[in-house]
Protein backbone atom coordinates (compact mmCIF):
# COMPACT_ATOMS: atom_id res chain seq x y z
CA UNK A 1 0.00 0.00 0.00
CA UNK A 2 1.79 3.49 -0.99
CA UNK A 3 2.47 5.60 1.84
CA UNK A 4 0.50 8.73 2.32
CA UNK A 5 0.91 11.66 4.36
CA UNK A 6 -1.79 13.09 6.45
CA UNK A 7 -3.09 15.84 9.18
CA UNK A 8 -4.16 13.93 11.73
CA UNK A 9 -4.97 17.16 14.37
CA UNK A 10 -4.60 20.99 14.12
CA UNK A 11 -1.68 22.64 15.21
CA UNK A 12 1.69 22.01 13.32
CA UNK A 13 3.56 19.38 11.40
CA UNK A 14 4.20 17.17 14.52
CA UNK A 15 0.85 16.62 13.98
CA UNK A 16 1.73 14.70 10.40
CA UNK A 17 1.89 11.29 10.40
CA UNK A 18 2.58 8.58 7.20
CA UNK A 19 -0.29 5.84 6.74
CA UNK A 20 -0.57 3.42 4.65
CA UNK A 21 -3.70 3.43 2.84
CA UNK A 22 -4.99 1.41 -0.27
CA UNK A 23 -3.79 2.25 -4.02
CA UNK A 24 -6.63 4.96 -5.30
CA UNK A 25 -7.84 4.61 -8.95
CA UNK A 26 -8.32 7.68 -10.94
CA UNK A 27 -11.69 8.71 -11.24
CA UNK A 28 -12.76 10.12 -14.63
CA UNK A 29 -11.11 12.61 -15.51
CA UNK A 30 -8.08 11.96 -13.44
CA UNK A 31 -4.56 10.47 -13.27
CA UNK A 32 -2.26 8.27 -10.87
CA UNK A 33 0.92 9.21 -10.59
CA UNK A 34 4.10 7.14 -8.89
CA UNK A 35 5.13 10.71 -7.18
CA UNK A 36 9.34 11.21 -7.10
CA UNK A 37 8.92 14.69 -5.25
CA UNK A 38 7.08 16.90 -3.72
CA UNK A 39 7.77 20.22 -2.68
CA UNK A 40 6.35 21.83 0.69
CA UNK A 41 5.80 25.72 1.27
CA UNK A 42 4.91 28.21 3.92
CA UNK A 43 1.02 28.15 3.36
CA UNK A 44 1.15 24.74 4.21
CA UNK A 45 1.71 26.26 8.03
CA UNK A 46 -1.67 27.69 8.00
CA UNK A 47 -3.21 24.90 6.56
CA UNK A 48 -1.98 22.77 8.98
CA UNK A 49 -3.74 24.99 11.86
CA UNK A 50 -6.77 24.89 10.19
CA UNK A 51 -6.83 28.38 9.31
CA UNK A 52 -9.89 29.71 6.70
CA UNK A 53 -9.10 32.27 4.11
CA UNK A 54 -12.20 32.91 1.86
CA UNK A 55 -11.22 32.14 -1.72
CA UNK A 56 -7.53 31.00 -0.23
CA UNK A 57 -7.94 28.54 1.92
CA UNK A 58 -10.71 26.32 3.55
CA UNK A 59 -10.88 24.53 6.71
CA UNK A 60 -9.90 20.96 5.73
CA UNK A 61 -11.43 17.55 7.42
CA UNK A 62 -9.20 15.34 9.67
CA UNK A 63 -7.26 13.15 8.61
CA UNK A 64 -6.17 15.21 5.72
CA UNK A 65 -4.29 14.64 2.99
CA UNK A 66 -1.64 17.96 2.04
CA UNK A 67 0.74 18.68 -0.97
CA UNK A 68 0.03 20.42 -4.49
CA UNK A 69 3.25 20.32 -5.98
CA UNK A 70 4.62 17.12 -7.30
CA UNK A 71 6.41 15.37 -9.95
CA UNK A 72 6.03 11.73 -10.76
CA UNK A 73 5.47 9.18 -13.43
CA UNK A 74 1.82 8.33 -14.84
CA UNK A 75 0.91 4.82 -13.90
CA UNK A 76 -2.74 4.91 -14.49
CA UNK A 77 -5.42 7.21 -16.13
CA UNK A 78 -9.23 7.85 -15.51
CA UNK A 79 -12.06 7.96 -17.92
CA UNK A 80 -11.95 9.88 -20.78
CA UNK A 81 -8.01 10.75 -20.35
CA UNK A 82 -5.72 9.81 -22.95
CA UNK A 83 -4.12 7.28 -22.01
CA UNK A 84 -0.97 7.88 -23.95
CA UNK A 85 0.29 9.68 -20.54
CA UNK A 86 1.24 6.36 -18.92
CA UNK A 87 4.80 6.38 -18.35
CA UNK A 88 5.37 9.90 -18.83
CA UNK A 89 7.04 12.14 -16.53
CA UNK A 90 4.90 15.32 -15.29
CA UNK A 91 4.60 17.81 -13.53
CA UNK A 92 1.01 18.44 -12.44
CA UNK A 93 0.42 22.16 -13.08
CA UNK A 94 -0.08 23.76 -9.68
CA UNK A 95 -1.55 24.44 -7.57
CA UNK A 96 -4.73 22.47 -7.08
CA UNK A 97 -7.18 21.92 -4.26
CA UNK A 98 -4.96 19.86 -1.74
CA UNK A 99 -7.77 18.87 0.50
CA UNK A 100 -8.95 16.58 -2.46
CA UNK A 101 -5.90 15.98 -4.25
CA UNK A 102 -3.36 16.12 -2.02
CA UNK A 103 -0.04 14.29 -2.94
CA UNK A 104 2.14 14.28 -0.32
CA UNK A 105 3.73 10.69 -0.49
CA UNK A 106 4.13 7.71 -3.02
CA UNK A 107 1.42 8.16 -4.72
CA UNK A 108 -1.02 10.89 -6.04
CA UNK A 109 -4.01 11.56 -8.21
CA UNK A 110 -4.51 15.08 -9.99
CA UNK A 111 -6.57 16.57 -12.28
CA UNK A 112 -5.63 15.15 -15.53
CA UNK A 113 -6.30 18.35 -17.58
CA UNK A 114 -3.32 19.89 -15.25
CA UNK A 115 -0.71 17.02 -16.50
CA UNK A 116 2.67 18.47 -18.41
CA UNK A 117 5.88 16.88 -19.17
CA UNK A 118 8.71 18.78 -17.63
CA UNK A 119 11.27 19.65 -19.96
CA UNK A 120 14.02 16.98 -19.00
CA UNK A 121 17.06 19.22 -17.83
CA UNK A 122 15.24 19.20 -14.40
CA UNK A 123 15.20 16.59 -11.74
CA UNK A 124 12.07 15.37 -10.33
CA UNK A 125 13.11 17.56 -7.42
CA UNK A 126 13.33 20.97 -9.52
CA UNK A 127 9.94 19.75 -11.48
CA UNK A 128 8.21 19.69 -8.24
CA UNK A 129 9.50 22.97 -7.20
CA UNK A 130 8.42 24.45 -10.46
CA UNK A 131 4.75 25.72 -10.68
CA UNK A 132 3.66 27.48 -7.93
CA UNK A 133 6.80 29.82 -7.49
CA UNK A 134 6.76 30.78 -11.39
CA UNK A 135 2.77 31.09 -11.96
CA UNK A 136 2.32 32.97 -8.07
CA UNK A 137 6.02 35.41 -9.71
CA UNK A 138 4.36 35.52 -13.51
CA UNK A 139 2.08 38.11 -11.54
CA UNK A 140 4.74 40.58 -12.51
CA UNK A 141 4.27 39.60 -16.13
CA UNK A 142 0.30 39.55 -15.73
CA UNK A 143 -0.49 42.11 -13.28
CA UNK A 144 2.61 44.55 -13.09
CA UNK A 145 3.81 44.60 -16.76
CA UNK A 146 7.16 44.77 -15.93
CA UNK A 147 9.22 46.91 -18.93
CA UNK A 148 13.26 46.99 -18.99
CA UNK A 149 14.82 49.51 -17.03
CA UNK A 150 11.94 49.98 -14.63
CA UNK A 151 12.69 49.07 -10.89
CA UNK A 152 11.10 46.01 -8.90
CA UNK A 153 11.42 45.83 -5.66
CA UNK A 154 10.91 42.03 -4.42
CA UNK A 155 10.38 41.69 -0.09
CA UNK A 156 11.04 38.34 0.75
CA UNK A 157 13.31 37.77 -2.31
CA UNK A 158 14.74 34.93 -0.44
CA UNK A 159 11.62 32.89 -1.08
CA UNK A 160 10.87 30.38 -3.77
CA UNK A 161 8.59 32.67 -5.02
CA UNK A 162 10.83 35.63 -4.87
CA UNK A 163 13.78 33.78 -6.59
CA UNK A 164 11.76 33.00 -9.25
CA UNK A 165 10.22 36.60 -9.30
CA UNK A 166 13.83 37.44 -9.67
CA UNK A 167 15.10 35.35 -12.62
CA UNK A 168 11.26 36.69 -14.34
CA UNK A 169 12.82 40.48 -13.41
CA UNK A 170 16.63 40.12 -15.28
CA UNK A 171 14.94 38.38 -17.78
CA UNK A 172 12.80 40.98 -18.52
CA UNK A 173 15.39 43.46 -18.68
CA UNK A 174 13.97 45.43 -15.43
CA UNK A 175 16.32 46.33 -12.26
CA UNK A 176 15.74 43.86 -9.40
CA UNK A 177 15.84 45.54 -5.95
CA UNK A 178 15.87 42.36 -3.18
CA UNK A 179 14.45 42.94 -0.06
CA UNK A 180 15.39 40.40 2.81
CA UNK A 181 15.27 40.43 6.42
CA UNK A 182 18.54 38.97 6.84
CA UNK A 183 22.23 39.98 5.92
CA UNK A 184 23.30 36.63 5.68
CA UNK A 185 21.15 36.13 2.75
CA UNK A 186 22.46 39.09 0.65
CA UNK A 187 25.27 38.05 -0.60
CA UNK A 188 23.28 35.04 -2.05
CA UNK A 189 20.85 37.39 -3.67
CA UNK A 190 23.25 39.26 -5.33
CA UNK A 191 24.58 36.30 -6.95
CA UNK A 192 21.44 35.15 -7.88
CA UNK A 193 21.09 38.99 -10.04
CA UNK A 194 20.13 41.15 -7.79
CA UNK A 195 21.70 44.60 -8.57
CA UNK A 196 20.30 45.90 -5.18
CA UNK A 197 20.08 44.63 -1.57
CA UNK A 198 18.03 46.04 1.14
CA UNK A 199 18.19 44.30 4.73
CA UNK A 200 15.58 45.60 6.33
CA UNK A 201 16.69 44.20 9.79
CA UNK A 202 19.53 46.95 9.47
CA UNK A 203 18.35 49.18 6.74
CA UNK A 204 15.58 51.72 6.11
CA UNK A 205 13.36 50.69 3.39
CA UNK A 206 11.81 53.83 2.02
CA UNK A 207 15.77 55.54 2.68
CA UNK A 208 17.24 52.84 0.32
CA UNK A 209 14.94 52.99 -2.13
CA UNK A 210 15.13 56.83 -2.36
CA UNK A 211 18.76 56.14 -2.98
CA UNK A 212 18.93 53.35 -5.29
CA UNK A 213 16.73 55.08 -7.59
CA UNK A 214 17.82 58.70 -7.14
CA UNK A 215 14.29 59.72 -5.18
CA UNK A 216 12.13 58.28 -8.09
CA UNK A 217 10.94 55.04 -6.05
CA UNK A 218 10.02 51.94 -7.66
CA UNK A 219 7.22 51.46 -10.54
CA UNK A 220 6.89 48.01 -9.14
CA UNK A 221 6.67 46.74 -6.08
CA UNK A 222 6.10 42.89 -5.59
CA UNK A 223 5.09 41.98 -2.03
CA UNK A 224 3.85 39.13 0.26
CA UNK A 225 4.38 40.99 3.33
CA UNK A 226 0.99 42.78 4.00
CA UNK A 227 0.09 44.45 7.23
CA UNK A 228 2.41 47.30 8.20
CA UNK A 229 5.19 46.66 4.96
CA UNK A 230 2.12 47.64 2.98
CA UNK A 231 2.87 51.84 4.04
CA UNK A 232 6.73 51.23 3.23
CA UNK A 233 6.28 50.29 0.10
CA UNK A 234 3.61 53.01 -0.57
CA UNK A 235 5.85 55.44 0.94
CA UNK A 236 8.58 53.76 -1.41
CA UNK A 237 6.66 53.68 -4.61
CA UNK A 238 7.43 55.96 -7.90
CA UNK A 239 4.01 58.24 -8.86
CA UNK A 240 1.60 56.05 -10.75
CA UNK A 241 3.45 53.34 -9.38
CA UNK A 242 1.56 49.27 -8.69
CA UNK A 243 2.00 47.54 -5.56
CA UNK A 244 0.85 43.72 -6.20
CA UNK A 245 0.04 41.98 -2.78
CA UNK A 246 0.16 38.30 -3.48
CA UNK A 247 0.32 37.05 0.33
CA UNK A 248 -0.36 37.63 4.09
CA UNK A 249 2.79 37.21 5.75
CA UNK A 250 2.58 39.58 8.04
CA UNK A 251 0.03 37.75 9.14
CA UNK A 252 -2.97 40.79 10.27
CA UNK A 253 -3.89 43.62 7.72
CA UNK A 254 -2.24 47.26 8.14
CA UNK A 255 -3.31 50.59 7.63
CA UNK A 256 -4.37 51.58 4.26
CA UNK A 257 -1.68 53.99 2.87
CA UNK A 258 -4.47 56.47 1.59
CA UNK A 259 -2.40 60.15 1.43
CA UNK A 260 0.71 58.28 -0.95
CA UNK A 261 -2.53 56.18 -3.01
CA UNK A 262 -3.81 59.65 -3.50
CA UNK A 263 -1.20 61.67 -3.81
CA UNK A 264 0.98 59.13 -6.07
CA UNK A 265 -1.46 57.74 -8.24
CA UNK A 266 -0.64 54.20 -6.70
CA UNK A 267 -2.32 51.12 -7.36
CA UNK A 268 -2.74 48.53 -5.01
CA UNK A 269 -3.93 45.28 -6.51
CA UNK A 270 -4.50 41.88 -5.50
CA UNK A 271 -2.92 38.65 -7.36
CA UNK A 272 -3.28 34.90 -6.82
CA UNK A 273 -2.45 32.04 -9.34
CA UNK A 274 -6.52 31.19 -9.64
CA UNK A 275 -6.54 34.39 -11.88
CA UNK A 276 -4.55 31.82 -14.20
CA UNK A 277 -7.04 29.05 -13.55
CA UNK A 278 -9.71 31.29 -14.21
CA UNK A 279 -9.12 30.72 -17.97
CA UNK A 280 -7.74 28.29 -20.20
CA UNK A 281 -5.90 30.84 -22.56
CA UNK A 282 -4.76 32.56 -19.40
CA UNK A 283 -3.10 29.61 -18.35
CA UNK A 284 -1.76 28.16 -21.77
CA UNK A 285 0.04 31.32 -21.84
CA UNK A 286 1.32 31.42 -18.32
CA UNK A 287 2.32 28.09 -19.16
CA UNK A 288 4.12 28.22 -21.91
CA UNK A 289 5.58 31.49 -21.17
CA UNK A 290 7.14 29.59 -17.88
CA UNK A 291 8.14 26.23 -19.89
CA UNK A 292 9.85 27.94 -22.89
CA UNK A 293 12.06 29.61 -20.25
CA UNK A 294 12.73 26.46 -18.17
CA UNK A 295 13.47 24.57 -21.63
CA UNK A 296 16.17 27.25 -22.81
CA UNK A 297 17.94 27.67 -19.20
CA UNK A 298 16.56 31.07 -18.49
CA UNK A 299 14.39 29.81 -15.46
CA UNK A 300 16.12 27.12 -12.84
CA UNK A 301 13.52 26.20 -10.13
CA UNK A 302 16.16 26.79 -7.10
CA UNK A 303 15.80 23.72 -4.55
CA UNK A 304 17.17 24.56 -1.14
CA UNK A 305 17.25 20.76 0.60
CA UNK A 306 16.17 17.67 -0.11
CA UNK A 307 14.20 15.69 2.40
CA UNK A 308 13.23 11.37 2.50
CA UNK A 309 9.31 11.12 3.12
CA UNK A 310 10.44 9.26 6.91
CA UNK A 311 11.50 12.90 7.58
CA UNK A 312 8.56 14.96 6.66
CA UNK A 313 8.19 16.41 9.92
CA UNK A 314 12.10 17.38 9.41
CA UNK A 315 11.80 19.12 6.59
CA UNK A 316 8.89 21.62 7.69
CA UNK A 317 10.97 22.56 10.51
CA UNK A 318 13.83 23.57 8.01
CA UNK A 319 11.22 25.35 6.56
CA UNK A 320 10.63 27.08 9.55
CA UNK A 321 14.57 27.86 10.30
CA UNK A 322 14.71 30.23 6.90
CA UNK A 323 18.47 28.53 6.42
CA UNK A 324 18.54 28.12 3.05
CA UNK A 325 17.13 30.00 -0.22
CA UNK A 326 15.11 27.86 -2.52
CA UNK A 327 12.04 25.25 -1.81
CA UNK A 328 12.39 22.69 0.30
CA UNK A 329 11.65 19.11 -1.27
CA UNK A 330 10.55 15.97 -0.01
CA UNK A 331 12.14 13.06 -2.94
CA UNK A 332 10.51 9.88 -2.56
CA UNK A 333 12.01 6.10 -3.74
CA UNK A 334 9.71 4.18 -5.63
Amino acid sequence: MPRTVRLHAFGGPENLRIDDLPARAPGPGEARLRVEAAGLNRDQFMFMEGYEFEGVFARPSLPARLGHEVAGVVDAVGEGVDASWIGKRVAPVAPFDETRYGSLGEEGVVPADLLSEYPARLSPAEAAALWVPYLTAYGLVAAGGIEPGDFVALPAASSAVGLAALQIVLDTGATPIAVTRAAAKADELRALGAAHVIVTQDEDYAARIAEITSGHGVRVTFDPVGGDFLQEAAVAAAPGGIIIEYGILAGRPGPFPQEFVLGKGLTIRGWSVSEIFSDPRSREQAVTYVLDRVADGRFTPRVARTFPLDQVVDAYAHIRAEQRLGRTVITIEN
